[in-house]
């Protein structure tokens, strides 16, 4: 299952964590904590990948250049870093080869007898389709079941984003159903589909399921 780093604390399970590292065709994946040192990487993929991510994601306040400037990072980090630290989050960076490739994050992490959340990530667009997207989901996924003690993940997606749709079903989520009108993406309400996952389905973990397709190999 790879090298992994567990500090469980009572508030917050399974965060901090490094995960990692799996060997895929863009490199090696490995998944960590975001950093305020992420800034500079961050806002320099994000501004010049707005037509790569800007269509899929959730609509925000202010123009994108703003949003995703150098200057705006502190304060994200520290609204994630401040979720996490409640339990209610686990948001990590995408590394290839030691190099910031994109986020990935657990959302809305509700325990009790749901013990659920969502799943969503975003990786640069020069490494679309080297696996790397792949290999993080499945690496969070086993994560967040393990470490983290959840149950059930989904992640929602819309229709037209055939990318993510194979990166959902290459790690091994299942379409459950349509969300009609769910998100306000690109300044109108979109139908996203929903692709799910639980503890009982995975067997082994993902992770184990990629290296036995042949789509990824342990380090």
């Amino acid at each position: 299952m790879g090298s992994y780093s567990y500090p469980v604390e009572s508030r917050h399970p399974g965060w901090p964590a490094k995960l990692g590292g799996l060997r895929v065709a863009a490199g090696v994946v490995s998944v960590r904590p975001v950093r305020l040192r992420d800034a500079g990487e961050w806002s320099r993929i994000r501004l010049r990948d707005r037509d790569h991510l800007e269509q899929w994601e959730p609509t925000g306040i202010g123009p994108w250049p703003d949003r995703n400037a150098f200057w705006s990072w502190p304060s994200q980090w520290a609204a994630l870093r401040g979720l996490a630290r409640r339990g209610q989050c686990l948001p990590f960076t995408i590394t290839v080869d030691g190099k910031f490739a994109g986020q990935i994050t657990v959302g809305n992490v509700i325990r009790a007898s749901l013990r659920s959340a969502w799943i969503g990530y975003w990786v640069s667009s020069d490494i679309v389709r080297g696996g790397v997207a792949t290999a993080a989901v499945a690496l969070v996924t086993d994560h967040a079941f393990e470490a983290s003690g959840l149950h059930r993940l989904e992640a929602t997606v819309r229709p037209e984003n055939n990318a993510s749709i194979r990166v959902l079903t290459k790690a091994g989520y299942r379409q459950e159903g349509l969300f009609e009108r769910y998100l306000d993406v690109a300044g109108a309400w979109r139908d996203h589909l929903c692709f799910a996952v639980t503890k009982e389905e995975i067997g082994d973990g993902l992770v184990s399921r990629l290296v036995a397709l042949g789509r990824a190999d342990l380090l």
